[in-house]
């Protein structure tokens, strides 16, 4: 088939969904109508915000739909309207009743952001850090009523160092994300595509990030502490309290040794902070204190006087 004949609509809102917008139109496909959040205020000035997918649909003048909800019948007759061969859905922020899966001819594929059926919902990327696991990826799915439970169509994985952060994380997988639509899309053109169930029994759900997650218990291990360090950035950052301040923490690492203290004690100040926890060293090298940018801790402490013995937590 003509790429520039199969008409796609494509469906995404953040970064995430950006990269493989860019690639189905640099690969010529007709991609005839963007669907995205509504703008919203976003920054401290709460000045109205486009999301990242429209600015890069009006760069390229593609018609943009941002509904409130794809639920009603007015919105159907507009998606069908586009007469749409196949629907993208990268990150998009709407679960799609089943009556918007059935308009395209090829249904509706999703870029999820794990190796499913591990991880699904709203946060995978943070928790497949959070919760330590070795390998994350991403999975082309045809999507169905279910969250996240449609047929395999194609996977790609990576692997999760013990330092990679949410970011890090974010940026590779969008950028797999996109390879591993063209792949699919070239299996769908041969009609060489080969769905897979999934194993309902093997999944988790990746809950959505809250704040109120962000604040560090001192109290639990160190290497638990750390994957949070990693996990919450760029996205809520973990944060922790010194003498009535909130200070965010962006970076930490876990050393071989360390010493020993009351669960949050500053052990070390020597360019970085060697904290204790409920078992083994916590150490930052990046944070930002109250009204800031992030600095490396060596700044932070040429700008004021830490002592050993103080406390995080309190």
């Amino acid at each position: 088939m003509n790429r520039s004949d199969f008409r796609i609509v494509y469906a995404g809102t953040p970064d995430f969904a950006v990269p493989a917008l860019e690639a189905l139109i640099k690969a010529g496909y007709d991609v005839v109508a963007v669907y995205t959040q509504p703008d919203r205020r976003a920054g401290r000035g709460r000045k109205i915000s486009m999301s990242p997918v429209k600015s890069v649909a009006i760069e390229h003048d593609i018609v943009v739909e941002q509904p409130q909800s794809l639920r009603d019948a007015e919105q159907l007759a507009v998606l069908q309207g586009y007469r749409p061969d196949l629907m993208v859905v990268a990150a998009y922020g709407q679960i799609l009743p089943q009556d918007v899966l059935a308009v395209p001819v090829h249904g509706c594929f999703n870029i999820h952001a794990s190796l499913l059926p591990r991880w699904r919902g709203a946060a995978p990327i943070q928790r497949a850090i959070e919760q330590g696991d070795a390998k994350s990826g991403v999975t082309i799915m045809q999507m169905d009523k279910g969250l996240d439970t449609g047929d395999m169509l194609h996977k790609v994985e990576c692997d999760i160092d013990i330092n990679t952060t949410g970011v890090e994380l974010h940026d590779q997988l969008a950028a797999l994300g996109t390879k591993a639509l063209m792949d699919t899309l070239e299996q769908l053109h041969n009609q060489s595509l080969g769905p897979q169930k999934q194993d309902d029994a093997a999944s988790c759900y990746a809950a959505k990030i809250e704040k109120s997650e962000a604040l560090l218990d001192w109290t639990q291990p160190a290497a638990v502490l750390h994957r949070k360090v990693c996990a919450f950035n760029a996205w809520p950052v973990a944060q922790t309290v010194l003498n009535d301040e909130i200070i965010r923490v962006w970076e930490s690492t876990l050393p071989e040794s360390g010493g020993s203290g009351k669960p949050g004690e500053i052990l070390a100040t020597n360019g970085h902070l060697d904290v204790a926890t409920g078992d083994g060293v916590l150490r930052i090298h990046k944070l930002q204190p109250p009204g800031k940018k992030a600095m490396l801790v060596s700044d932070f402490l040429n700008s004021r006087s830490i002592e050993k013995g103080s406390c995080f937590g309190g």
